[in-house]
């Protein structure tokens, strides 16, 4: 059986690791513009990873014999993480992925308010400020460093439904940590993807889909493995083993630094520097992050 992070600093590179991999995921997903739609990309992705995965689960009978207790608890997990997928796809049909970026920023305030009610920890004022920090500086990276960009920021049609699809991520981290039953982690990840393809093949139906048309060559497969394996079954492992130990905010709180590591990502892979003009943000980002990793969740009466 894969276990758990033995310590909170081991989850916390589990959680940096998997934040570093999602990061690179914006590099191969746009070497693929233009080949799949994106919600056929994610079904693929999963359907890959299923595949990679089967062996390592039906070969073993003691993750075959947990398998059919995870599946019903993983199918409600992986409802709300694919939800997330397919409501970001329909939202960028009548939004811009800056607006979704801004809103994207919520996304750990609004898992401590949901930690609040379900867990009963409280938000004290320190962890109020570093969400504050947090939104602050990843706005700063997101925007530039413009305010009278910032200034312009309108609210789309899509940005309603986005911040439903937000939410969904949030119940989704919420729901790992309060559906775990001590399984086995190789067996969670599988069935969460299982629940991913049966959720995002309902999905694709229902908002029509089409696969597009493409041409396979090793820059595409190249990519799409690193979709499958780096960004989704590894991913998920990390980011689900974490959240158990770490619990969703602490998690979620590195969302604040995905720009940044998709901009130093730009620097080395495609000599890109980095603006100066990001530096306050970064810094700031990085802050909010480090606060809410030290910060102790603490039950509510």
């Amino acid at each position: 059986m894969i276990s758990l992070p033995k310590s909170h600093k081991q989850a916390q590179f589990y959680v940096i690791t998997a934040t570093i991999l999602i990061s690179g995921s914006f590099f191969a997903s746009q070497k693929l513009v233009g080949t799949l739609t994106p919600a056929a990309l994610t079904l693929l992705r999963f359907i890959i990873a299923v595949l990679l995965l089967a062996p390592f689960v039906f070969l073993s009978p003691n993750r075959r014999s947990k398998l059919f207790t995870t599946l019903p608890r993983a199918f409600i997990i992986s409802l709300f993480y694919s939800l997330y997928f397919m409501i970001m796809f329909e939202a960028l049909k009548t939004t811009t992925v800056l607006n979704t970026g801004t809103i994207y920023t919520l996304v750990p305030f609004a898992t401590a308010l949901l930690s609040y009610f379900i867990f009963k920890e409280k938000i004290d004022k320190k962890r109020l400020f570093a969400f504050l920090i947090g939104v602050i500086g990843t706005l700063w990276v997101i925007f530039e460093g413009n305010l009278e960009l910032f200034l312009k920021f309108n609210l789309q049609e899509g940005d309603g439904l986005f911040f439903f699809g937000s939410l969904s991520m949030c119940i989704y981290s919420i729901l790992i940590k309060a559906l775990y039953k001590n399984d086995d982690l190789l067996v969670l990840v599988f069935s969460t993807l299982l629940g991913g393809i049966f959720w995002m093949s309902i999905g694709t139906l229902y908002f029509k889909t089409g696969w597009g048309s493409f041409s396979i060559n090793i820059e595409f497969i190249f990519c799409l493995l690193y979709l499958a394996i780096a960004t989704t079954i590894v991913t998920l492992y990390l980011l689900q083993s974490a959240t158990v130990v770490l619990g969703p905010v602490k998690v979620m709180s590195y969302v604040y630094l995905n720009p940044i590591i998709v901009a130093v990502l730009m620097l080395f892979l495609e000599g890109k520097s980095i603006p100066l003009v990001l530096i306050p943000g970064i810094l700031l980002s990085v802050l909010a992050t480090f606060m809410l990793q030290l910060s102790k969740s603490k039950k509510g009466a």
